[in-house]
């Protein structure tokens, strides 16, 4: 009988451990320990229209990664809250037609404002599309003023034009240059 009880005993005592065992947990972070650091987070956030530096950066993995749609949206909210580096980054994205349409108009738009606002990168960028003509009307005059100021705040790249006496194939791959030429 002794061998009976003990394993009904044990059936009884997890049964009714079952009955009085908590609800599983949907969230089982919490909100003590949110889901702060994936892309996904990164991606609600920015659908909320939440910036700043940690939550603008991560648009960089985004892009590196191949995911250009998720980075274009990071990049576009911080962008639009004045990082002028989510400019350039917007700029490139649309330069390329990563994660939307190819849009030479609206990427020399993000570097002209960027330059305009005193980043060094979209000053070079912005004195580039002006030397070209792309995507805004050519003025190779005013493009080799924006290039100087780069070159002058310390950006290697446009030291190496100048030293190139402003080869544009010094720093734009030849594999690009269906990209800038003319349109007739």
């Amino acid at each position: 009988m002794r061998h009976f009880l003990i394993p009904l005993s044990c059936a009884v005592a997890l049964n009714a451990t079952a009955l009085w065992a908590e609800p599983e947990d949907d969230d089982p972070g919490g909100v003590l320990n949110p889901d702060e650091m994936t892309w996904q987070s990164m991606l609600d956030r920015a659908e909320k229209g939440e910036t700043g530096m940690v939550l603008c950066s991560t648009g960089y993995m985004m892009t590196k990664s191949g995911d250009h749609a998720t980075a274009r949206a990071l990049f576009k909210n911080c962008a639009e809250a004045g990082y002028t580096g989510a400019m350039t980054w917007m700029s490139q994205l649309d330069n390329n037609g990563l994660g939307g349409e190819y849009d030479p108009d609206a990427s020399a738009a993000w570097d002209q404002q960027a330059a305009e606002l005193g980043d060094r990168v979209g000053k070079f960028n912005h004195g580039l599309n002006l030397m070209r003509g792309h995507g805004i009307a050519k003025d190779e005059a005013l493009g080799r003023r924006y290039v100087d100021e780069a070159a002058a705040e310390g950006l290697p790249v446009a030291k190496r034009l100048q030293g190139a006496d402003y080869d544009l194939d010094e720093v734009t791959p030849d594999a690009d240059n269906w990209k800038y030429a003319p349109v007739f």
